[in-house]
């Protein structure tokens, strides 16, 4: 079943990022249906994290669409090369974003191999938010600002996840954002092998 606007408007971004663990995101782009399962991610939140692009309300063209309701993709190129995928929370206005670190290939694989120039799976397929991107065939142009309610990209209930089965840790590559860098929103399925990083 695909998740409702209800699903990501949660309050506290970090127990929504821990809530996307398990399930299933779903692309329907122009090479048909690519999916798996979401095994790690990292929170950032629009107020008092430094780490975010948005942080304590700052608004550029490339940020403005975290402002807009919870539900859609906040798609960023990152060093002119890596298109990273964030998922879009809380209510219009807060700017808070899920960022996918991994995922667990289960449909299309033959066109996600195809897109990473693969032949055949490995953790590496989709583990790091830049091989994300690539997977899933995404870019800034296109889809960034897209509805997760809608039939190009969304997110469905797949497994259950228990808190037992959560490993914490500080987020990757924020050591800009100072003692923001220290905070514990990095989320990982504990016995998944498609983790970008132990």
């Amino acid at each position: 079943m695909q998740l409702t606007r209800g699903f990501y408007e949660e309050n506290s971004v970090d127990v929504l990022a821990k809530r996307l663990l398990g399930k299933k995101l779903v692309t329907n782009f122009n090479r048909g249906i690519t999916a798996g399962i979401i095994t790690e991610v990292e929170a950032y939140s629009g107020r008092n994290d430094k780490a975010c692009h948005a942080n304590n309300g700052l608004r550029t063209s490339r940020t403005e669409v975290m402002y807009g309701k919870g539900g859609h993709t906040y798609v960023y190129l990152c060093y002119g090369i890596h298109h990273m995928l964030n998922i879009v929370t809380n209510v219009e206005g807060l700017a808070d974003a899920v960022l996918i670190r991994a995922f667990q290939p289960i449909e299309g694989i033959d066109t996600i191999l195809k897109r990473r120039g693969f032949d055949k799976l490995t953790k590496a397929l989709t583990s790091g938010p830049g091989n994300v991107g690539k997977a899933l065939g995404l870019n800034t142009k296109t889809h960034n600002g897209l509805s997760l309610l809608g039939n190009e990209i969304w997110i469905e209930e797949q497994l259950e996840v228990s808190e037992d089965q959560i490993i914490t840790s500080t987020r990757i590559g924020v050591d800009y954002a100072e003692e923001d860098a220290l905070k514990p929103w990095r989320f990982y399925i504990k016995d998944s092998k498609w983790v970008s990083k132990k």
